[in-house]
């Protein structure tokens, strides 16, 4: 596997973590716990952000990894 195919690999468990982190937000009744999982998901969104701009880097230096 490329690196590039592991950095989206990545990108989409953590995507696929956060929704669950969101939906797990949604779906509790206690409050404390439902903010950790909003600060949860909050923390992973940033994570994501920052490996896609890693990506497009990746990408931009090394045409080949694009569209993998």
């Amino acid at each position: 596997m490329t690196a590039g195919k592991k950095l989206k690999t990545c990108l989409s468990s953590l995507k696929s973590a956060q929704a669950d982190l969101e939906t797990f937000a949604l779906e509790t009744e206690n409050q404390m716990a439902k903010d950790v999982f909003t600060q949860f998901a909050d923390q992973t969104k940033t994570i994501v952000e920052g490996l896609q701009a890693r990506i497009k880097e990746v990408e931009a230096q090394e045409p080949q990894y694009k569209g993998s």
